[in-house]
């Protein structure tokens, strides 16, 4: 990446996906996030599926939905946005394609046909609790 001089009207995130690298927009993410200088940071902590009141459904694509509302309650807590948000990381019991293809049309219905943030996708054996199937947390820029 060249050294280029940083106008003051510069976003405070810039999502891209640089030739040379597939592209990854149908898996639901962005290569690169450029956060530009004088930026506040907002982190986001794991968000699960549960609704409010502690309740977690046992299918997995409820709490991909949930997990992502909760997300945004977060963000909007903080005077944030998803299109702020420049990485998540993502955490799936027993990962396979057809959980891939639910978090991406749950990452569309969230985005839309916006670029989506960097991502990395963690399979893993278990979460915090049980029945937990899904976890997302994120880490989100905003102009000071």
């Amino acid at each position: 990446m060249k050294n280029v001089a940083v106008a003051a009207t510069q976003a405070p995130l810039t999502l891209h996906n640089p030739a040379g690298l597939y592209d990854p927009a149908p898996n639901g993410y962005s290569h690169l996030g450029v956060v530009a200088p004088g930026v506040r940071l907002v982190f986001v902590a794991g968000q699960g599926g549960e609704t409010e009141d502690g309740r977690l459904s046992n299918d997995f694509a409820e709490q991909v939905h949930q997990a992502l509302a909760n997300l945004c309650t977060a963000l909007a807590a903080a005077g944030a946005e998803p299109r702020d948000v420049a990485k998540l990381t993502v955490l799936t019991v027993d990962h396979d394609e057809s959980r891939l293809q639910v978090l991406g049309a749950e990452l569309d219905r969230v985005w839309g046909t916006a670029m989506k943030p960097t991502c990395t996708l963690i399979p893993v054996p278990r979460l915090a609790l049980d029945g937990m199937l899904f976890e997302v947390e994120a880490l989100a820029v905003l102009p000071t």
